[in-house]
């Protein structure tokens, strides 16, 4: 039996957010690996109550691929944050049915340093793409490629 916690909180612990990020189950399709997949970063958690029926459910950012293939360097796929024309995260929620697990993203790097003061809580928001990482643990490798 596996456990894993996923984090969507604006203060972690009293200091810097974690929103962490997620696979989700694409509906309907019969592909395998990674094509069956998509990749979401969750800003919250939350219920409602419908006739009745108790829904779990996640407000997540979009990610999407920028290439229909693995990056032939790292051998990972590359997503960008999907935006819209003002630059804001094009968002959604979602059913927690569809989380299948946790995700890890890698930002790719340019030739320009970090700066010093970068935390690690504003990754996700520092660079432009990021790897999709297959080797943060064998469940992620087996699932995704």
């Amino acid at each position: 039996m596996r456990h894993e916690i996923i984090h969507a909180t604006p203060s972690w612990q009293g200091g810097h957010p974690c929103y962490d990020c997620i696979y989700v189950a694409k509906g309907g399709i019969d592909a395998e690996g990674f094509c069956s997949l998509m990749v979401r970063r969750v800003r919250l958690f939350f219920s409602c109550v419908h006739e009745g029926h108790c829904y779990l459910c996640a407000l997540v950012d979009w990610f999407v691929l920028i290439a229909g293939e693995l990056d032939e360097l790292m051998g990972m796929w590359i997503m960008v944050p999907e935006v819209d024309n003002d630059g804001h995260h094009i968002q959604l929620v979602i059913s927690l049915e569809s989380v299948v697990q946790g995700a890890h993203l890698i930002g790719v790097y340019g030739s320009e340093s970090l700066p010093v003061d970068l935390h690690f809580s504003e990754s996700l928001d520092a660079f432009k793409a990021y790897y999709v990482n297959r080797y943060i643990d064998h469940h992620a490798n087996t699932l995704v490629f």
